[in-house]
């Protein structure tokens, strides 16, 4: 796990062996919440194994927003940085081995990197493609059909099509379970 971050962000080998020290693993089952939609954001969580989803309720009814994988990082960001409540809940779809770390701690962490323009530049990347994520799936929304927005999900991230239960993946397009098999079945035949 610390390989991938260490790739991603090179730091000196001194710094990262001070770092590893904020990480905690947990091993969680499927369908665990890690976060609330309500509460305050505390932690940032790295994913070894296993898959997450963010989601939000509408009158009653969960709503997908976002998936994240192996080498992923999710935390609520709005909350997890302003200190407040959370939009969403955070949760997993499968058993899945995470890492994660404080607010202190990695707040302590971007204090020092942040110096270095290297690392501030790839930790700000990675916080827009998150960004430029949710602005894609948004628009999207509004100019394709669901049927269109089933075929970039094939086409982007197929590996969700894949290990992602067919509920969660017609929430995420907006559709219900019977539309997206119903568009399923139209692409196969």
């Amino acid at each position: 796990m610390f390989d991938h971050l260490k790739n991603k962000f090179p730091i000196e080998n001194h710094k990262w062996e001070r770092y590893k020290g904020y990480f905690h693993k947990l091993e969680v089952p499927a369908k665990t919440v890690l976060l609330k939609e309500g509460e305050v954001s505390g932690r940032m969580f790295f994913i070894e194994k296993g898959c997450i989803r963010c989601w939000f309720n509408k009158d009653g009814k969960d709503l997908t927003l976002q998936f994240f994988l192996e080498g992923g990082m999710v935390a609520s960001i709005e909350s997890f940085r302003k200190k407040i409540p959370s939009p969403i809940t955070i949760e997993t779809i499968e058993p899945s081995i995470l890492w994660y770390a404080d607010k202190k701690d990695i707040d302590t962490i971007l204090n020092e990197v942040m110096e270095i323009p290297e690392i501030r530049e790839k930790f700000i990347d990675n916080i827009f493609e998150r960004t430029f994520d949710y602005i894609k799936h948004f628009v999207s929304f509004i100019k394709d059909t669901p049927e269109q927005r089933y075929h970039n999900l094939l086409k982007e991230n197929p590996q969700i099509i894949k290990r992602i239960p067919q509920h969660y993946i017609a929430s995420f397009l907006g559709i219900t379970s019977v539309h997206l098999s119903r568009i399923k079945n139209k692409i196969l035949k």
